[in-house]
């Protein structure tokens, strides 16, 4: 068992600290941090070991193609960090299967360490191809995918069910025979049962998070924009670009919902074993690593508000309440939606405090903090 650390948000344990075994990367501690001290970090930066490529009078010799990226440097070349580009790993991100980098400023001094970075997601073409992707691309084999499209389908259900409840209260005209208690019983119980699924499918995702963390990219050599961009000091030659076959998260096992990774050939050579997927956690996995994990503690406070808000959608099916004594129409009817919305309150509040850097700082600029601000609001009301 690893040693649990007294400022336990500030470094990882040894058996837990991601990207360990990818020796491109360089972890720069001073960037490790938690927004709860005696909870695990939830966001590192790395910095990013490159291979200078090869000086312009050697490529003048050359008698190989500039514009290739099968080239490597030859031995010996220098291995320096790049300075304009950290990779950013966020405990949310590595549960996602996404992948972050941060760029700088291009170094003046030495232009050679700078790498030509991806597209940034905030260009409106990343945001037009995302939203593209949004409307015609289904990836049902991620459970990530299934987990937001699951919420989204039981959110709807519930705004259906307020017109079926509500709307009476505020136009009598529209009411029509037993609305609010069949209508809304009926859409009560389904968006209920759909929260209820979503919220397994969230605990599932939560302890089946890249163990080994995954870096994502790979970075390609280009010789002959690298001949060009030297003389006027902006990138090296070397770029950044994201590579699915690069990527050792599960979301991309397309051929079933669940079930192991795929693994690199480096991986293998360094590890004998891959990690299946997991149903539960052993009893010392709970205790050394996920009660400290903020991610598995929101997730599981989803599961348990979920449920205990899944006797309330039971209740409400017609058959049901109709039948209710009063007694019995507080105590399993809304006690259930009280207890369980205080989970969904929780869940969204702890999703926030994931993404931030201090548990009483805002991240406005993060989407995953909008996700748990807006599931924060809807479990009050």
């Amino acid at each position: 068992m690893a040693p649990i650390p007294a400022d336990r948000n500030k470094q990882f344990t040894v058996d837990r600290e991601p990207l360990r075994n990818n020796d491109t990367l360089q972890l720069i501690k001073s960037k490790v941090r938690g927004p709860v001290t005696f909870l695990n970090p939830t966001q590192a930066s790395y910095e990013h070991k490159i291979q200078i490529p090869p000086s312009r009078d050697h490529l003048g010799r050359t008698t190989a193609p500039l514009s290739t990226t099968d080239l490597v440097p030859p031995a010996g070349a220098p291995t320096l960090s790049a300075a304009n580009i950290e990779y950013k790993w966020t405990a949310r991100d590595n549960r996602k299967g996404r992948h972050t980098l941060v760029t700088k400023s291009p170094s003046v001094e030495h232009p050679e360490t700078n790498v030509a970075p991806p597209r940034s997601t905030t260009h409106w073409r990343s945001i037009l191809h995302t939203i593209w992707l949004m409307i015609s691309f289904y990836p049902v084999w991620d459970i990530s995918w299934c987990v937001a499209y699951i919420f989204t389908l039981g959110s709807v259900l519930w705004v259906i069910n307020s017109l079926f409840v509500f709307l009476p209260l505020i136009r009598p005209s529209s009411t029509f025979h037993n609305e609010a208690l069949v209508g809304g019983g009926i859409t009560a119980f389904i968006g209920a049962t759909i929260f209820e699924i979503g919220s397994v499918f969230l605990m599932l995702e939560a302890i089946n998070e890249n163990r080994e963390g995954c870096f994502g990219y790979a970075v390609e050599s280009v010789y002959d924009e690298y001949v060009g961009r030297t003389e006027i000091g902006d990138e090296g030659g070397l770029r950044v670009v994201p590579r699915d076959d690069a990527c050792t998260h599960h979301h991309r096992n397309k051929t079933n919902l669940v079930g192991k990774p795929p693994v690199l050939d480096s991986e293998k050579q360094r590890s004998g074993k891959t990690n299946s997927w997991v149903w539960w956690p052993s009893w010392a996995e709970l205790k050394n690593h996920y009660f400290h994990e903020l991610g598995f503690i929101a997730s599981l406070s989803q599961l348990l508000g979920a449920t205990v808000f899944w006797i309330s959608g039971l209740t409400a099916l017609p058959e049901i309440l109709n039948v209710l004594s009063p007694g019995l129409n507080d105590g399993i009817y809304w006690t259930p939606q009280v207890i369980g919305g205080s989970g969904f309150i929780v869940s969204g509040w702890l999703f926030m405090i994931e993404t931030q850097k201090h548990w009483w700082q805002p991240a406005p600029t993060v989407l995953g903090w909008h996700i748990g601000l807006w599931n924060f609001i809807g479990g009050i009301g």
